[in-house]
C-alpha cells in the first residue's frame, strides 16, 4: 500500500515544482534545497532529476486520479467506515503500522478514497456485462490462434495496403515495408501463438471471427489499424467447464473494460500536458481518431 501513496505524493512535488519554475522569475530555478559540503542542489536540479527518474508515470497517476475523482463520489461515511475497519484491524498498534508505510491518518484516508474510486469504476461495467459476453469469452478461450499483422496509423493507409493484399501482393512483404509495430514487421508481421485475452479487445475479436487463411478488414484499436490474417487454430487441451471458468472470466471481463472506460473518461478530459517532455505521457489514453 505504501507505494501508490507515495508516488501520487511525489507526483504532486514533482509538479508543483514545475509550477515554480514556470510561474516565476528565472532566478527561482536557481534556489536552494539542499546544501553539503560538497555544493548545493537548485531546485531546477531537483525537479529535472524527479522529472527523469519518475515523471510519466507519476503524472499518469495524478491524472487518473483527478479523473476518478470527478467522475464518481465516495461520501464521507463510506471513507470513514473503510478508514475504522482498517483500525478496528490493528487496534492500539494502528498508529504504528501507518509510521512504519510512511502515513499520516490524511494521507492513508487519501489512499483509501482513491481504492473506492477504482471501485466504483469496477462497479460500474461490471452491471454491463452479459451472458452473451461471458460465453463468447469462454467460447473463444478454447483455442489458441497463430496469426500475423500489419498496422498502421492511417485510416487510408490501411485501406490502401487491404487493397494490395486483395489484388494479391504478399502479405509478409508489405508487413515488413509499412507496419509500425516494429516487433514484429522485420518477421513479416508473425505474432505467434496467442490465447483470448492476450491482444487488445478490437484485435481479439476480430482475430477469433476471422476464418482460417483470411484476411480481415483493417480493425481499429487505440494503437491504430490492423490487418489480420489467422495462419493457423488448435485446441487448448483439458479446457475447463464453463462453470469452472465463468467467474474467472467475469474478473478478466472487469478489468478489461474498465481500462476501456478509463480511457474514454481521460480522453474526455482534454488533457494539455504542457511540458515538452511528457507530453507523450498519456498516449494510451489517447485511441487513434478516424
Amino acid at each position: 500500500m505504501k507505494k501508490t501513496l507515495l508516488a501520487i505524493g511525489l507526483a504532486s512535488s514533482v509538479f508543483t515544482l514545475a509550477a515554480c519554475n514556470n510561474n516565476t522569475e528565472d532566478n527561482a530555478a536557481d534556489e536552494v534545497v539542499v546544501s553539503t559540503s560538497y555544493g548545493e542542489i537548485t531546485k531546477d536540479e531537483f525537479y529535472k532529476e524527479l522529472k527523469t527518474m519518475a515523471g510519466p508515470k507519476l503524472l499518469e497517476q495524478l491524472v487518473v486520479k483527478q479523473v476518478l475523482e470527478n467522475t464518481y463520489e465516495v461520501s464521507e461515511e463510506d471513507l470513514n467506515k473503510e478508514f475504522d475497519s482498517f483500525k478496528e484491524m490493528y487496534g492500539e498498534s494502528y498508529n504504528s503500522v501507518l509510521e512504519m508505510y510512511g502515513y499520516t491518518e490524511e494521507a492513508y484516508k487519501d489512499e483509501l478514497k482513491f481504492g473506492l474510486l477504482t471501485q466504483k469504476l469496477s462497479e460500474e461495467v461490471q452491471s454491463s456485462i452479459t451472458d452473451e459476453e461471458l460465453q463468447n469469452y469462454y467460447d473463444q478461450g478454447k483455442y489458441e490462434l497463430n496469426a500475423r499483422h500489419i498496422l498502421v496509423k492511417d485510416k487510408d493507409k490501411a485501406d490502401e495496403i487491404y487493397k494490395k493484399l486483395q489484388d494479391g501482393e504478399d502479405f509478409a512483404t508489405l508487413a515488413s515495408e509499412n507496419s509500425v509495430d516494429t516487433g514484429t514487421a522485420a518477421n513479416g508481421g508473425e505474432l505467434g501463438w496467442f490465447s483470448v485475452g492476450q491482444m487488445v479487445t478490437e484485435f481479439n475479436d476480430a482475430a477469433y471471427a476471422l476464418e482460417l487463411n483470411t484476411i480481415s478488414e483493417p480493425v481499429k484499436s487505440s494503437y491504430g489499424y490492423h490487418i489480420i490474417e489467422v495462419t493457423d487454430k488448435r485446441e487448448v487441451a483439458d479446457y475447463p467447464t464453463f462453470e469452472e471458468k465463468k467467474e474467472e472470466i467475469r474478473q478478466t471481463l472487469i478489468s478489461q473494460k474498465s481500462n476501456t472506460k478509463l480511457m474514454e473518461l481521460v480522453k474526455a478530459a482534454n488533457v494539455d500536458i504542457k511540458d515538452a517532455d511528457l507530453q507523450d505521457t498519456l498516449d494510451a489514453y489517447m485511441p487513434t481518431e478516424e
